[in-house]
């Protein structure tokens, strides 16, 4: 689906829905309905309020993710039109930032969110180049002081050139990630620059995956960029096209290059080998195409028409009859450079995605609530038509009879209420599970570090000292190279079974640490130091690799739990919607058959657009939590600082690694309570959330028709000598609304022609 044909579908639907809602308000004011939802078409007309606010509400998420000094920023700046986002030398993204497109004429600014506040703080407004400045000084900022401010994210409010003038796409957001590269920097704790860009791949409609032509087997083979690709073949083989594999920079090819297209073949062979079967690569020049949008819209700076000339103007030139070069005007060539960069068509392919595959279901959705509220008035207006044409008393039996069953339907809904409660309780206990089996694997894998060091300190003869406990903690398996921490020759130690991968082995870094005042000791579990300010070095080594480790570990844990509560989500709400769907059928087919009118039949939809998905939910509950702790400890494993216990031996200080060993296990099954709570109310929450979406919708069909049935049986005892003037009203109703059914079934097959295949 072109972005056009989105456009046109979007308003399209935005009529409908504006003429179903007046209507329906017409038809409430003749009826003089009071807005309840269990009576008439109040409540209807408040599900297409809610589906016309989702049409215009609806956000679709574009995210880039790079290895530093890919271009990812210049990227984004290439699709929004302005060199916006800071690109330096080094990589500058070290928060999310989301950009949001800004109408005309209104004031590009910048935002900055911080935990714990609520609301932005406001960084910069104005030129892009004032912004840019700014943005770059706040990000030194936040380096020099390791986050001291505890800032989340960014928000950039600018308009995006690549949209175009698209209304419908005014939920559009570019997502600017932290690379790979800044998850474990040592300039201070960016475990969350890992969690943001995991929670990109799970939630965003796009992944732009940004890689330098220069070096992207270097990209490709990094260990952190593996762990992004490697671990999750599953989720990206299932997403494959919503992924793009963006080869920047193909600007530096030299004449003595091989082929692009072999260079791409080179690349999709690499991908492959992470299990993506069929990966979707697009080579584009962003600097190139950045400086060729300023010039073509006369916003380029004199360093950036200086920049352009200088490394880009010569592929245009053309030899004079002398045997000069002669170079066309920047502004001449501009069109056909930014055409080469390639920006334009990666543009056109992204927005095609997100029309095509998000958009269309957005549509389909929304399409969907208004049928169901045009059918059900048409249901209502049939309802009143027929219970005019009974005589009263074989009505009243109706009525009668529809009571009795609906006490029925109640019972029912019971019971699968009961069968949800039964589930939930199954799928807590599952991810309780899966958490306790983190906090094991996690001390395990501690212990087995902590034995690495006491063993390297006096190798080999520290083995002869290796406890019993120790010894049998350590499994005797091997691990492939994917998975398990390398060994020292010198060292035999087998490792667990299922351990963590340590970026950094505590003995190494300890030893680093404590180098140049390690003293020996009688045991290779005691370390020794002279002096309070040792002992706190050695503190905040281990405090620092244990929490760094440790949030790390939980990060990628915490990613395969959403995942896998988003699938399995989906599968219990189909559960659901199936179990009330049966009887919401067997009420419709009671009411067709009982007052012998066509019914149709009441879709119970639990809509994606109503979906926050399980991180809000997580998020939501992880700082309803936090507020009720007493106690300064988070949930989800942030917060790992012990203190130890040092022996103060007159001439020395003495630190005993089983002892702090203990105290860090102690705090890992503290906070492993925090997680389990947070997990037990998350999925509580959203299963209750789902079931009473559906729950409600039925609840409602069976109060509104049952609110009719006394409408009209006061009516009809009221009323009954204006009998032909109130069917005729009711006929002129009916053929309104079978208009707008025409037309609505129109809509439905124009859609169906777009329908995405994947």
């Amino acid at each position: 689906m072109t972005a056009q044909r989105y456009q046109e579908m979007h308003a399209r639907l935005q009529a409908f829905g504006d003429r179903l809602g007046q209507s329906l308000q017409a038809l409430q004011t003749e009826r003089g309905e009071l807005s309840d939802p269990a009576e008439g078409f109040a409540g209807i007309q408040a599900n297409i309020t809610r589906a016309l606010q989702a049409l215009r509400a609806q956000r679709y998420q574009v995210a880039a993710i790079a290895a530093m000094k890919a271009g990812k920023s210049t990227l984004l700046n290439a699709l929004i039109g302005a060199e916006v986002l800071a690109s330096e030398s080094e990589s500058c993204t070290v928060c999310r930032t989301d950009v949001r497109p800004l109408a005309p004429g209104q004031t590009p600014r910048l935002l900055e969110y911080r935990d714990g506040e609520r609301e932005p703080i406001l960084l910069a407004e104005g030129d892009a180049a004032h912004i840019r400045q700014q943005f770059l000084e706040r990000t030194h900022q936040i380096r020099a002081t390791a986050n001291r401010d505890r800032t989340r994210r960014f928000e950039l409010e600018h308009p995006i050139a690549a949209l175009g003038e698209q209304p419908a796409l005014a939920g559009f957001t570019l997502v600017d990630t932290p690379g790979p590269n800044e998850w474990t920097t040592a300039a201070f704790d960016t475990v969350a620059l890992k969690a943001t860009a995991l929670e990109a791949l799970r939630n965003c409609d796009v992944i732009l995956f940004v890689l330098d032509y220069t070096s992207f087997k270097d990209s490709i083979n990094s260990e952190l960029l593996q762990d992004l690709l490697s671990q999750r073949q599953e989720f990206l083989a299932r997403n494959r096209g919503a992924i793009y594999f963006i080869l920047n920079k193909v600007d530096c090819r030299t004449e003595g290059d091989r082929p692009l297209a072999e260079v791409i073949a080179d690349l999709k062979q690499l991908l492959q080998h992470f299990g993506i079967s069929q990966p979707q690569i697009y080579p584009v020049s962003a600097w190139q195409g950045l400086l060729a949008k300023l010039i073509a819209s006369q916003t380029a700076s004199d360093v950036q028409l200086k920049n352009f000339k200088q490394f880009f103007s010569g592929r245009y030139a053309h030899e004079t009859a002398d045997g000069d070069l002669v170079s066309p005007a920047p502004s001449k060539i501009a069109p056909q450079a930014l055409l080469d960069s390639a920006i334009p068509t990666l543009e056109e392919v992204v927005i095609r995605r997100i029309t095509t595959n998000s958009g269309w279901n957005l549509l389909s959705n929304v399409l969907n609530s208004l049928e169901k509220s045009t059918l059900i008035s048409i249901d209502l207006i049939n309802t009143r038509i027929r219970g005019w044409t009974l005589d009263i008393e074989p009505l009243r039996q109706r009525v009668e009879a529809y009571k009795q069953l609906t006490k029925s339907a109640i019972v029912q809904i019971r019971d699968v209420k009961k069968l949800v409660e039964r589930q939930k309780q199954q799928l807590v206990a599952q991810f309780k599970t899966e958490i306790s089996h983190f906090a094991e694997r996690a001390k395990r894998t501690l212990q087995n570090e902590f034995e690495r060091f006491a063993q390297t300190r006096f190798a080999p003869a520290a083995e002869s000292e290796l406890t019993e406990i120790a010894v049998a903690e350590i499994s005797q398996s091997s691990e492939d190279a994917t998975g398990a921490i390398a060994v020292e020759a010198e060292v035999e130690i087998a490792p667990l079974a299922t351990p963590f991968p340590v970026p950094t082995r505590i003995a190494n870094s300890l030893h680093t640490a404590i180098r140049n005042f390690l003293q020996m000791s009688d045991s290779p579990y005691k370390i020794r130091c002279e002096s309070l300010e040792e002992v706190a070095q050695v503190k905040q080594e281990i405090n620092q690799f244990c929490t760094l480790a440790i949030k790390d570990w939980w990060t990628t844990t915490q990613d395969e739990l959403s995942r896998q509560g988003t699938q399995i989500r989906q599968e219990l709400i189909t559960e659901i919607r199936e179990n009330i769907q049966k009887i919401s059928d067997e009420i419709s087919t009671h009411l067709g058959e009982g007052l012998d009118i066509a019914m149709h039949i009441n879709p119970i939809q639990i809509l994606s657009f109503e979906f926050q998905g399980i991180d809000a939910q997580v998020q939501q509950q992880t700082e309803d939590y936090t507020r009720l702790e007493t106690e300064h400890r988070r949930a989800f494993c942030y917060d790992y600082e012990i203190d130890f216990e040092v022996d103060d031996c007159r001439a020395y200080y003495e630190i005993d690694l089983r002892q702090t060993l203990e105290a860090i296990e102690h705090e890992i099954d503290a906070q492993t309570i925090g997680s389990l709570a947070v997990v037990k109310k998350a999925i509580e929450q959203q299963v209750a959330d789902d079931f009473r979406e559906a729950e409600q919708q039925i609840s409602e069909y069976i109060h509104r028709f049952l609110a009719e049935f006394d409408r009209l049986l006061q009516e009809r005892e009221q009323r009954e000598a204006m009998a032909d003037e109130v069917l005729a009203t009711l006929q002129a109703q009916k053929e309104q609304f079978a208009a707008l059914q025409t037309e609505l079934t129109a809509l439905r097959a124009d859609l169906m022609t777009w329908q995405p295949h994947e």
